[in-house]
Protein backbone atom coordinates (compact mmCIF):
# COMPACT_ATOMS: atom_id res chain seq x y z
CA UNK A 1 0.00 0.00 0.00
CA UNK A 2 1.31 3.45 -0.93
CA UNK A 3 1.04 6.58 1.15
CA UNK A 4 0.48 10.12 -0.17
CA UNK A 5 4.12 10.66 -1.16
CA UNK A 6 4.20 7.54 -3.32
CA UNK A 7 6.61 5.64 -1.07
CA UNK A 8 5.91 2.36 0.63
CA UNK A 9 6.74 1.40 4.22
CA UNK A 10 9.84 -0.70 4.83
CA UNK A 11 9.48 -4.50 4.74
CA UNK A 12 8.82 -6.26 8.03
CA UNK A 13 12.34 -7.73 8.18
CA UNK A 14 13.88 -4.27 7.71
CA UNK A 15 11.54 -2.85 10.34
CA UNK A 16 12.70 -5.57 12.74
CA UNK A 17 16.37 -4.80 12.06
CA UNK A 18 15.72 -1.08 12.49
CA UNK A 19 14.10 -1.71 15.89
CA UNK A 20 17.01 -3.90 16.94
CA UNK A 21 19.48 -1.20 15.92
CA UNK A 22 17.65 1.39 17.98
CA UNK A 23 17.25 -0.85 21.04
CA UNK A 24 20.83 -2.14 20.91
CA UNK A 25 22.14 1.37 20.34
CA UNK A 26 20.33 2.86 23.32
CA UNK A 27 21.24 -0.02 25.65
CA UNK A 28 24.89 0.17 24.57
CA UNK A 29 24.93 3.96 24.76
CA UNK A 30 23.61 4.24 28.30
CA UNK A 31 25.50 1.27 29.74
CA UNK A 32 28.77 2.54 28.28
CA UNK A 33 28.06 6.08 29.45
CA UNK A 34 27.52 4.90 33.04
CA UNK A 35 30.62 2.69 33.07
CA UNK A 36 32.72 5.37 31.35
CA UNK A 37 31.69 8.17 33.71
CA UNK A 38 32.38 6.04 36.80
CA UNK A 39 35.79 5.05 35.41
CA UNK A 40 36.66 8.62 34.49
CA UNK A 41 35.75 9.94 37.95
CA UNK A 42 37.76 7.24 39.71
CA UNK A 43 40.79 7.75 37.47
CA UNK A 44 40.56 11.50 38.01
CA UNK A 45 40.49 10.99 41.78
CA UNK A 46 43.43 8.62 41.50
CA UNK A 47 45.39 11.16 39.46
CA UNK A 48 44.69 13.95 41.94
CA UNK A 49 45.41 12.03 45.14
CA UNK A 50 48.38 10.04 43.86
CA UNK A 51 50.31 13.24 43.03
CA UNK A 52 50.55 14.26 46.68
CA UNK A 53 54.03 13.98 48.15
CA UNK A 54 54.55 10.78 50.04
CA UNK A 55 51.76 8.99 48.24
CA UNK A 56 52.63 5.32 47.61
CA UNK A 57 50.67 5.43 44.35
CA UNK A 58 53.10 7.95 42.87
CA UNK A 59 55.43 5.75 40.79
CA UNK A 60 56.24 5.57 37.07
CA UNK A 61 54.69 2.14 36.44
CA UNK A 62 51.32 3.18 37.77
CA UNK A 63 51.52 6.42 35.78
CA UNK A 64 51.98 4.50 32.53
CA UNK A 65 49.11 2.20 33.46
CA UNK A 66 46.86 5.18 34.13
CA UNK A 67 47.92 6.72 30.80
CA UNK A 68 46.85 3.54 29.00
CA UNK A 69 43.61 3.47 31.00
CA UNK A 70 42.87 7.03 29.89
CA UNK A 71 43.59 6.03 26.28
CA UNK A 72 41.07 3.20 26.78
CA UNK A 73 38.56 5.77 28.04
CA UNK A 74 39.11 7.91 24.95
CA UNK A 75 38.41 4.86 22.79
CA UNK A 76 35.32 4.26 24.94
CA UNK A 77 34.13 7.76 24.03
CA UNK A 78 34.39 6.78 20.37
CA UNK A 79 32.51 3.56 21.13
CA UNK A 80 29.74 5.53 22.83
CA UNK A 81 29.43 7.61 19.68
CA UNK A 82 29.17 4.40 17.63
CA UNK A 83 26.36 3.16 19.91
CA UNK A 84 24.55 6.45 19.40
CA UNK A 85 25.12 6.08 15.67
CA UNK A 86 23.27 2.74 15.81
CA UNK A 87 20.16 4.58 17.03
CA UNK A 88 20.37 7.00 14.11
CA UNK A 89 20.84 4.14 11.66
CA UNK A 90 17.77 2.45 13.13
CA UNK A 91 15.77 5.61 12.55
CA UNK A 92 17.02 5.90 8.97
CA UNK A 93 16.24 2.23 8.27
CA UNK A 94 12.62 2.85 9.28
CA UNK A 95 12.22 5.59 6.71
CA UNK A 96 9.34 5.10 4.31
CA UNK A 97 11.43 6.59 1.50
CA UNK A 98 13.93 3.94 0.25
CA UNK A 99 16.33 6.70 -0.87
CA UNK A 100 16.73 7.80 2.77
CA UNK A 101 17.66 4.32 4.02
CA UNK A 102 21.38 3.60 4.39
CA UNK A 103 22.78 0.90 2.17
CA UNK A 104 23.66 -2.45 3.69
CA UNK A 105 27.37 -2.03 2.91
CA UNK A 106 27.44 1.34 4.72
CA UNK A 107 25.70 -0.12 7.75
CA UNK A 108 28.19 -2.99 7.88
CA UNK A 109 31.09 -0.50 7.64
CA UNK A 110 29.72 1.42 10.63
CA UNK A 111 29.52 -1.80 12.65
CA UNK A 112 33.03 -2.88 11.61
CA UNK A 113 34.40 0.50 12.65
CA UNK A 114 32.78 0.03 16.07
CA UNK A 115 34.36 -3.42 16.32
CA UNK A 116 37.82 -2.01 15.65
CA UNK A 117 37.32 0.85 18.12
CA UNK A 118 36.23 -1.54 20.86
CA UNK A 119 39.04 -4.01 20.18
CA UNK A 120 41.68 -1.26 20.31
CA UNK A 121 40.08 0.24 23.43
CA UNK A 122 39.95 -3.13 25.13
CA UNK A 123 43.60 -3.81 24.24
CA UNK A 124 44.72 -0.45 25.64
CA UNK A 125 42.69 -0.99 28.81
CA UNK A 126 44.08 -4.50 29.26
CA UNK A 127 47.66 -3.24 28.91
CA UNK A 128 46.81 -0.49 31.40
CA UNK A 129 45.45 -3.09 33.82
CA UNK A 130 48.60 -5.19 33.46
CA UNK A 131 50.80 -2.17 34.17
CA UNK A 132 48.79 -1.11 37.23
CA UNK A 133 48.53 -4.60 38.66
CA UNK A 134 52.22 -5.25 37.96
CA UNK A 135 53.30 -2.22 39.94
CA UNK A 136 50.95 -3.11 42.78
CA UNK A 137 52.30 -6.66 42.83
CA UNK A 138 55.89 -5.40 42.83
CA UNK A 139 55.09 -3.10 45.73
CA UNK A 140 53.38 -5.89 47.66
CA UNK A 141 56.26 -8.38 47.40
CA UNK A 142 59.09 -5.89 47.84
CA UNK A 143 61.70 -7.43 50.13
CA UNK A 144 62.75 -4.05 51.57
CA UNK A 145 60.34 -4.15 54.49
CA UNK A 146 61.17 -7.77 55.24
CA UNK A 147 64.93 -7.27 55.13
CA UNK A 148 65.02 -4.16 57.30
CA UNK A 149 62.24 -5.12 59.68
CA UNK A 150 60.95 -1.56 59.45
CA UNK A 151 57.37 -0.82 58.56
CA UNK A 152 57.27 1.11 55.27
CA UNK A 153 53.90 2.76 54.58
CA UNK A 154 54.85 3.16 50.91
CA UNK A 155 54.57 -0.61 50.49
CA UNK A 156 50.90 -0.75 51.52
CA UNK A 157 48.38 -1.15 48.75
CA UNK A 158 45.62 1.34 49.48
CA UNK A 159 41.99 1.62 48.52
CA UNK A 160 42.79 4.20 45.86
CA UNK A 161 45.05 1.67 44.14
CA UNK A 162 42.25 -0.88 44.06
CA UNK A 163 39.83 1.75 42.72
CA UNK A 164 42.21 2.37 39.81
CA UNK A 165 42.07 -1.34 38.99
CA UNK A 166 38.27 -1.26 39.29
CA UNK A 167 38.02 1.75 36.98
CA UNK A 168 40.09 -0.03 34.38
CA UNK A 169 37.95 -3.16 34.75
CA UNK A 170 34.81 -1.06 34.18
CA UNK A 171 36.35 0.28 30.97
CA UNK A 172 37.19 -3.22 29.78
CA UNK A 173 33.62 -4.34 30.49
CA UNK A 174 32.22 -1.33 28.62
CA UNK A 175 34.32 -2.26 25.58
CA UNK A 176 33.08 -5.84 25.91
CA UNK A 177 29.51 -4.55 25.77
CA UNK A 178 30.37 -2.54 22.67
CA UNK A 179 31.92 -5.59 21.02
CA UNK A 180 28.92 -7.75 21.91
CA UNK A 181 26.49 -5.20 20.50
CA UNK A 182 28.42 -4.82 17.26
CA UNK A 183 28.80 -8.56 16.74
CA UNK A 184 25.12 -9.16 17.46
CA UNK A 185 24.04 -6.47 14.99
CA UNK A 186 26.47 -7.73 12.36
CA UNK A 187 25.07 -11.23 12.77
CA UNK A 188 21.53 -9.89 12.50
CA UNK A 189 22.30 -7.97 9.31
CA UNK A 190 24.04 -10.90 7.67
CA UNK A 191 21.02 -13.10 8.32
CA UNK A 192 18.72 -10.77 6.38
Amino acid sequence: MFDKSGTKPPPASLESIANQFRLTGWIGFWSQIVLGVVSAIVLLLFAVFSQRTGSPSNNPGTGFGIFLAVCGLIALGMSIYCAFRYTRLGRQLRSSNPANRPRKIYTIQVIKFALVVNLVGMLLSLFGAYAIIGTLFARAISPQAIATGIFDPNRIIGGLDILAVQANTNTIFAHFLGLSSALWLLNRINRS
